[in-house]
C-alpha cells in the first residue's frame, strides 16, 4: 500500500509540474551568463600589424598616430591616444562575406547575429598535413569524425585543425612555396563542404590558412571551393588560430566583426568557449 501510495504521490506532482510548466522552466540569462564565465575561452585570433602573412595581392597594412598623450608625436594633436589603421577587409583573422566573391549576396553588415554563436566542430587532422602539406579534408575523414563524436549538429561553425597557424607570423612559411613559386598548405574538398552544409546544414566554417582552397589549387588561381561557400550565402573564417588547444567536440564559438555598411569582409574577433 505504502508503495502504490507514492506511486501515486509521483505522479500527481508530475502531472501538476507539467500544468504548471515548472519542467519547462529554463535558467535566466543571468544564470546562463555565470554558468558560461566559469568555463575555459580560448581566444582563436591572431593578432594584426603591418608585416603579416596576406594574400600577395593586398598592400600592407599602415598606421598612423594622430593623437598621442605627449606633444611632438601625434600628427594631430595630443592628450590621448588614436591611430587610423589602412588596410583591406580581408586582414589577419577575418570574415569572407558572401559578397566577398559573389555579386549581390550579403556583406559583412547582413550577416545576423544568430550566426555569431554556434556549436564548435573542430576535425583535427594536424597529423595528417604534418606529413603532408598538400593534405585535403576529404568526405571520409568527415564522416570518420561523425563516427568517433556523433553527428555534426546542424548550425555548427566547422574549424579544420592544421597546426598551420603555428607558422604564424612567417609569411614564407605560411605560403611554403616550392622552387616553381606554387604553395603547398593544406585545404578542404569540394565533396566534404557539399556533405557539410547541404546534409549537415552547418552555418559556417573556417580554417587556418589563408584559403579554402589548398596551396597547389590557390596558386593557380583556383578559388572553387571558397566560392562554393560563398555563392551559398554563408559565410567563413579564415586565419584562425588556437584550435590546438579546444576539443573536437562539446564547445561554442563566437564570431564577432564590426559592421562596415556593405563590407566586403573584415578582421574578425573569434573565440572558443570550452569545457572546463
Amino acid at each position: 500500500m505504502a508503495k502504490i501510495a507514492f506511486s501515486g504521490l509521483l505522479g500527481l506532482a508530475a502531472s501538476l509540474v507539467l500544468r504548471t510548466g515548472l519542467a519547462a522552466a529554463e535558467p535566466s540569462l543571468l544564470e546562463i551568463q555565470k554558468i558560461l564565465a566559469g568555463k575555459r575561452f580560448v581566444d582563436l585570433t591572431h593578432a594584426f600589424a603591418p608585416g603579416i602573412p596576406h594574400w600577395h595581392g593586398f598592400p600592407d597594412e599602415k598606421r598612423e598616430t594622430v593623437y598621442w598623450y605627449d606633444k611632438g608625436r601625434g600628427s594631430i594633436g595630443e592628450g590621448f591616444f588614436a591611430e587610423t589603421f589602412t588596410h583591406v577587409g580581408q586582414w589577419g583573422t577575418h570574415v569572407d562575406p558572401p559578397a566577398h566573391f559573389i555579386r549581390g549576396l550579403r556583406t559583412v553588415d547582413q550577416i545576423s547575429l544568430q550566426e555569431m554563436i554556434l556549436p564548435l566542430v573542430v576535425i583535427d587532422v594536424h597529423a595528417e598535413a604534418a606529413k603532408n602539406p598538400d593534405y585535403t579534408l576529404s568526405l571520409e575523414r568527415v564522416k570518420k569524425w561523425e563516427t568517433d563524436h556523433g553527428a555534426i549538429p546542424g548550425g555548427a561553425f566547422v574549424a579544420m585543425r592544421t597546426d598551420w597557424s603555428k607558422r604564424w607570423p612567417d609569411g614564407s612559411a605560411m605560403e611554403n612555396k616550392d622552387a616553381k613559386g606554387v604553395s603547398h598548405y593544406p585545404g578542404w574538398t569540394m565533396e566534404a563542404l557539399k556533405y557539410l552544409y547541404e546534409e549537415r546544414k552547418i552555418t559556417a566554417s573556417g580554417h587556418e590558412t589563408n584559403d579554402t582552397d589548398p596551396g597547389i589549387a590557390a596558386s593557380r588561381n583556383d578559388f572553387a571551393l571558397e566560392t562554393y561557400i560563398l555563392s551559398s550565402n554563408h559565410y567563413q573564417i579564415e586565419l584562425l588560430a588556437n584550435l590546438d588547444q579546444v576539443p573536437e567536440s562539446g564547445a561554442l564559438v563566437i564570431v564577432s566583426f564590426p559592421k562596415p555598411k556593405g563590407g566586403s569582409g573584415f578582421p574578425a574577433r573569434v573565440f572558443a568557449i570550452c569545457p572546463p
